[in-house]
């Protein structure tokens, strides 16, 4: 690669992370905003994984079932991108199905992930679905946030994790609720990328009940 191809491809990680991180994480408070028992749950998943506030270390991210379980199933409401696109290099036959090179293929992510034949009730908020126990029976093809093969997003590993010390951090000291201003349900804004039509307010209270700010 040359010297330009190496700055190009350092950018796009940089500003493909920032905004699918932060839109991701934003779905997430509103989530827990909405859904008060399962914010408790992660909570005291937390508090018990890192009693006193103390900060986080990988090893303890990695043990937080119940966050990995709420994290995941807010991918699979929300992937960031509605869609997964790929240009076809040659010529090719797919299940019967014959796909010249040239071809643009484009995969409904978002289709895919409110599914009802995959996903029963799938506009319900569930973290079940992705337990110990449930998660192997989820066929890899119809759960693809970051898409999935040796083409899926380079930064997932990455992203998880940042994302998981945020939601830490954050709800170590602060509990989210909705306010009037709050939009329920959320509407979505662009059918190729999944964000909120209107910014997400929320109210955030200390964990000691005063009140901090919206």
């Amino acid at each position: 690669m040359s010297d330009l191809d190496l700055v190009a491809q350092s950018i796009i990680f940089i500003f493909g992370g920032y905004e699918t991180t932060s839109t991701t994480l934003s779905f997430l408070m509103y989530i827990l905003a909405t859904h008060p028992d399962i914010q408790q749950k992660v909570q005291e998943e937390i508090d018990a994984t890192l009693p006193n506030k103390v900060h986080p270390t990988y090893d303890a991210l990695t043990q937080m079932e119940y966050l990995d379980m709420v994290l995941n199933e807010t991918l699979r409401l929300y992937p960031v991108s509605a869609r997964i696109e790929r240009m076809c290099k040659k010529d090719v036959e797919v299940n019967g199905v014959f796909i010249p090179k040239g071809t643009l293929v484009m995969v409904p992510r978002s289709v895919l992930h409110r599914d009802s034949a995959l996903w029963p009730e799938p506009e319900e908020f569930r973290p079940e679905r992705f337990s110990k126990k449930n998660k192997d029976s989820i066929n890899p093809y119809m759960y693809v946030p970051f898409g999935i093969g040796p083409r899926n997003c380079i930064g997932m590993r990455f992203a998880m994790m940042n994302m998981k010390l945020a939601v830490v951090r954050v709800l170590q000291n602060f509990s989210f609720k909705p306010c009037k201003e709050t939009q329920i349900p959320v509407e979505i804004d662009s059918p190729r990328m999944i964000e909120p039509r209107r910014p997400i307010v929320l109210k955030v209270e200390l964990r000691d009940g005063t009140l901090s700010g919206a």
